[in-house]
């Protein structure tokens, strides 16, 4: 089953490769359409109560004489991020249709082999496997950056593919460290593998920590790139803004959540004596990006670089919760990742609705948008309150329960009720500054774009007659099309699902959490890295 997710995309970028140029849309949509029921074959038939193992499980050797496997598996985890792609991919060929107009056929190729990379990030249990992929997703978002990006789009694309290349090639060093640990280290070892569950149980046993500190350090030097985590960030807002409006969903929707993922899967149980000593370093760099990317947003012109740099205060919330390392913190980590995705996805592209209309994103030029763009202003005021936070949506959730999770994580900080874990109330204090100065920002930004008097660029007084912009059919009309609202009403039904009641996904993340949590404190306070303490935490 799972290997029906990674071909449909690929037969659907090879099909519109080949056809014509007019096909490439109907293949693109068709093709991320079968990728959305295949992953929907997948969650139905999930044996839920079995989460925190992998199932699904497939292997096709590919060079046996260096241990190397196409293997594939999926648990909770990674199968919710498996369907948080599913359903953003045909979202973005959908909101791509009167966007893209030329050289289409590279464009959709593009978007539909992006898919395959990701997916194959998220489904692989072999390193070699899950490096290929994690590493190919920077040639697709490459070309989309650079040919279909906006006027700096050459040196957005060639800063995002250098900054991560550089920090994934360090990665491989620290992964490849550890298999070679395997192969020489345990004892009766058959040579070379690189199936992640043996190198996770060789690192364990036979790294000390004064090597788990090495390999944490090359790990993050690569995955903390793609998070990104303050201070390897300043590749994100450039790419962020250059990119199309589709590349822009993608990227924040799923490409920013390989790196944490990869930190979940490989960080945190291959060297947990390192992760419990070096937290608070952790901790203390995602607080920095929190509040130095909410300060920086405050000072922004431009809306989408606006929304861009409120990436990197939100994944700081992300990276505190996880290495809070108890349940709560984790948990509200892994929703953020899905949160994240689907709330500024969706800001996204509503910048790039606007932009089709008004050729500019500056809130100078752009602004008193509700009374001409009812609809637009509607969805709009919804998913900033998403971004937000706001209770009863469902950015809440996750940010409550990352900050939450912070603020439990140290027995010593809070006596009988504080869980096992290197942080404390501080850090949920200064986090808790950071949540109010994003409602700052994103609140005065949706003052100036939504409300007040209507301020229009030169040149569109008469935008929604069919006259301004070159656009297919003769022009946009002035609020959403149909098509539009088709786009982002998906995603609105799944940000007020999962605020109003989330307690169906949080379940299915207990039991993998609850693991994850516990093999990492007991492995780490066994090294006497630090006190001991209930290692599941309260929730």
């Amino acid at each position: 089953m799972l290997s029906f997710l990674l071909i449909i995309p690929l037969l659907s970028a090879l099909a519109i490769g080949l056809a014509p140029e007019r096909a490439s849309k109907g293949l693109a949509m068709l093709g991320s359409l079968l990728a959305l029921a295949a992953g929907a074959a997948v969650v139905a038939s999930f044996d839920w109560g079995r989460g925190s193992a992998f199932q699904f499980a497939a292997a096709l050797p590919v060079v046996p004489e260096l241990g190397v496997t196409l293997s594939l598996g999926v648990d909770t985890v990674a199968l919710w991020l498996v369907v948080l792609t599913v359903i953003l991919q045909p979202l973005c060929v959908l909101g791509s249709f009167s966007a893209i107009t030329e050289r289409t056929r590279t464009y959709y190729a593009s978007l539909m082999a992006l898919q395959a990379a990701m997916l194959g990030v998220f489904l692989a249990r072999d390193l070699i496997f899950f490096y290929v992929c994690f590493e190919f997703t920077l040639v697709p978002m490459y070309v989309l950056i650079s040919l279909y990006g906006s006027t700096n789009r050459r040196k957005a694309a060639t800063k995002f593919f250098l900054y991560t290349f550089t920090g994934s090639i360090i990665a491989l060093a620290g992964l490849i460290y550890v298999a070679w640990v395997a192969a020489t280290r345990v004892p009766d070892a058959a040579g070379w593998t690189f199936d992640i569950a043996t190198l996770r149980s060789a690192a364990q046993a036979h790294l000390s920590p004064t090597e788990q500190g090495w390999v944490m350090l090359a790990m993050m030097a690569g995955f903390a790139v793609k998070v990104p985590l303050f201070p390897v960030h300043t590749w994100l807002p450039l790419a962020h803004t250059e990119a199309p409006t589709a590349g822009s969903v993608i990227l924040a929707g799923v490409l920013l959540k390989l790196g944490t993922y990869a930190i979940y899967r490989f960080v945190l149980p291959f060297v947990p004596v390192a992760v419990v000593e070096y937290a608070h370093v952790v901790a203390a760099l995602s607080i920095v990006g929190i509040l130095y990317g909410g300060l920086i947003c405050w000072v922004q012109r431009d809306v989408k670089k606006l929304v861009a740099y409120s990436s990197v205060a939100h994944l700081g919330f992300c990276m505190l919760g996880m290495f809070a390392l108890n349940a709560a913190g984790v948990q509200g980590s892994i929703l953020y990742m899905i949160n994240h995705g689907l709330s500024t996805g969706a800001l996204f592209f509503l910048i790039g609705f606007m932009y089709e209309r008004y050729h500019t994103r500056s809130l100078e030029e752009v602004g008193g948008l509700g009374s001409k763009m009812p609809i637009w202003s509607t969805f709009m005021v919804f998913f900033m309150l998403a971004s937000v936070g706001l209770p009863g949506l469902n950015g809440f959730v996750s940010e409550f329960l990352c900050v939450m999770g912070a603020f439990q994580s140290g027995a010593y900080t809070l006596g009988p009720g504080g869980t096992a874990g290197p942080l404390g109330p501080w850090y949920a204090f200064i986090a808790g500054f950071g949540m109010i100065v994003a409602a700052m920002y994103l609140l005065y930004m949706t003052g100036r774009i939504v409300f007040g008097p209507l301020r229009e660029p030169p040149g569109h007084d008469d935008h929604g007659h069919g006259h301004a912009g070159s656009h297919e059919g003769g022009g946009l009309p002035a609020d959403l099309t149909a098509r539009e609202v088709v786009v982002l009403a998906p995603i609105a039904a799944l940000c007020l699902f999962l605020g109003v009641y989330p307690k169906p996904l949080i379940a299915t993340l207990e039991g993998p959490v609850n693991d994850k949590v516990q093999m990492v404190l007991s492995l780490g306070n066994a090294a006497g890295a630090a006190p001991a303490g209930a290692a599941g935490g309260e929730r």
